[in-house]
C-alpha cells in the first residue's frame, strides 16, 4: 500500500507518557494488520503533550512488537547528535530486524542557528497581504513567517540542553555524507553495529531548501511535510527533483508528503473528532510545546482571537477531515498534484480508539480506490 503512517505518540489531555507510548505499540500493530506500508516515529523535545523524545528507542519497541511493517524515523533530528552515533543507534535496530529499518533524517540546530545570526530585515508582510491558492484541486495557503518562533529566546534556550556546551552543528551535507559513509563501509572509522546495515536513508524537509538539494544530489528518497508547512510543498519537491542524481539506491527520484487527516463514518463525526486539532497547532506556535491533546469539550471553551486564529489558519485549512471517501479523495488529489509516490498520514484524536479507528477507515477506503 502506499499509504503510511507519522505518529508522535501524542499525550491526551487526562493521560500519562505511558499512556501514549502504549497507544503507540497498540497503534503500529493495528497498522500491520490494516497493511500499511510504513510506521514511523517523530523526534520531538521540551513539549508536553508528546512522548516522542527519542526515536530509535520507540523504533526498536515498536520492531520487536510488529513483524512485517517498515519502522522508521520522520526524522531525526542530526543537529542533535554526531552521524556516528545514529548509525550506532539504527544499526543495532537494523541487526535485530533486519531489513525493515528506514532511517529519516532532518535538518535541525544548523537552520536556527542561521535564523539567529541573520540581519533582522523588515517585518513579513500581514497575512492578509499574502493569498492562498488551489493548484490543481490542492489546497496550497499563503505562506506564514515563522523564522521567529524558531529563535524564541525559551526555545533557544531548552536547545541548550540538546548539545554539549560549546558545541557546533556541523553542515547538513557533510552531515549527510557521513551517514552514508558510516553506513557503506567507506568512512575512515568504523561503526559497529551501523556499517553494513540493511538501512533505508531518507531526507526530510518542510522547503525548497537545503534539505531538498542534499536528498536529490546524493540520490536519497525524499519526503515533503504538506501537513506542517503546507504553503511549501510544491517547491521542496520541486527542488529536490531537480537536484536528484541517480545513485545506487535509487534511478529516479522518489518523493513521500505527509498530510494530517481525522477519518470517521460521518463528516460531522469526524469534524468533532478534529475541533481539538486548532488548539494544539497554537500551543505549537506560540513557542509552548505541543499540548497535551484536548478533548472536544475542552477546546470548544477557548476564546479564540483573530491573530490566534490567523496563526493556525494553514493548517486547519489543510487538515483532511471527514468520511473515509472524502478524506481518500483528497489525499489522491494531494498524490495527484506533488506527484508523490507515497503518502504519511498523521492523525491525532483524545480518544485512542478514535485514532485507531480513523486509521482502519482511512485504510479501507483506500484499497478500495
Amino acid at each position: 500500500m502506499t499509504l503510511s503512517i507519522l505518529d508522535l505518540a501524542p499525550i491526551p489531555s487526562g493521560g500519562t507518557a505511558s499512556d501514549a507510548l502504549n497507544n503507540t505499540i497498540d497503534l503500529a500493530r493495528r497498522a500491520e494488520e490494516f497493511g500499511y506500508r510504513r510506521y514511523w516515529l517523530a523526534e520531538h523535545h521540551f513539549a508536553p503533550g508528546v512522548a516522542s523524545s527519542a526515536p530509535a528507542v520507540l523504533i526498536a519497541l515498536v520492531a520487536a512488537a510488529t513483524s512485517r511493517i517498515r519502522v522508521g524515523s520522520g526524522a531525526v533530528q542530526l543537529g542533535h547528535q554526531t552521524p556516528l552515533s545514529v548509525v550506532e543507534q539504527f544499526g543495532i535496530i537494523d541487526a535485530l530486524h533486519p531489513g525493515r529499518i528506514d532511517l529519516g533524517i532532518g535538518r535541525s540546530g544548523q537552520r536556527r542557528a542561521e535564523l539567529a545570526a541573520a540581519p533582522k530585515g523588515p517585518p513579513p508582510r500581514p497575512r492578509e497581504d499574502r493569498e492562498d491558492k488551489v493548484v490543481d484541486g490542492l489546497l496550497i495557503p499563503a505562506p506564514l513567517d515563522l523564522s521567529t518562533l524558531a529563535i524564541h529566546p525559551q526555545l533557544v534556550h531548552y536547545a541548550t540542553f540538546l548539545q554539549q556546551p560549546g558545541a557546533q552543528t556541523p553542515d547538513f551535507a557533510e552531515q549527510i555524507d557521513d551517514v552514508l559513509a558510516f553506513i557503506n563501509g567507506t568512512h575512515e572509522v568504523h561503526a559497529v553495529p551501523g556499517e553494513g546495515a540493511d538501512l533505508e536513508v531518507w531526507i526530510l524537509g518542510s522547503s525548497g531548501g537545503q534539505s531538498a538539494r542534499v536528498a536529490g544530489e546524493r540520490g536519497l528518497p525524499f519526503a515533503a511535510n504538506y501537513h506542517v508547512s503546507p504553503s511549501n510543498v510544491l517547491e521542496a519537491v520541486e527542488a529536490y527533483r531537480e537536484a536528484f542524481k541517480p545513485s545506487d539506491e535509487l534511478s529516479e527520484p522518489y518523493v513521500m508528503v505527509s498530510a494530517d487527516a481525522v477519518v470517521a463514518p460521518t463528516e460531522a463525526a469526524a469534524r468533532e473528532l478534529a475541533s481539538p486539532y486548532a488548539l494544539w497547532v497554537r500551543s505549537i506556535r506560540t513557542g509552548a510545546g505541543a499540548m497535551r491533546f484536548a478533548t472536544p469539550a475542552e477546546a470548544a471553551a477557548h476564546v479564540w482571537t483573530d491573530e490566534d486564529r490567523a496563526l493556525v489558519k494553514d493548517r486547519v485549512d489543510t487538515q483532511f477531515v471527514g468520511t473515509p471517501g472524502q478524506v481518500a479523495e483528497r489525499l489522491r488529489t494531494l498524490r495527484r498534484v506533488t506527484g508523490a509516490d507515497e503518502l504519511l498520514v498523521t492523525t491525532i484524536t483524545h480518544d485512542h480508539e478514535d485514532r485507531v479507528r480513523s486509521y482502519e477507515l482511512l485504510a479501507e477506503a483506500w484499497n478500495h480506490q
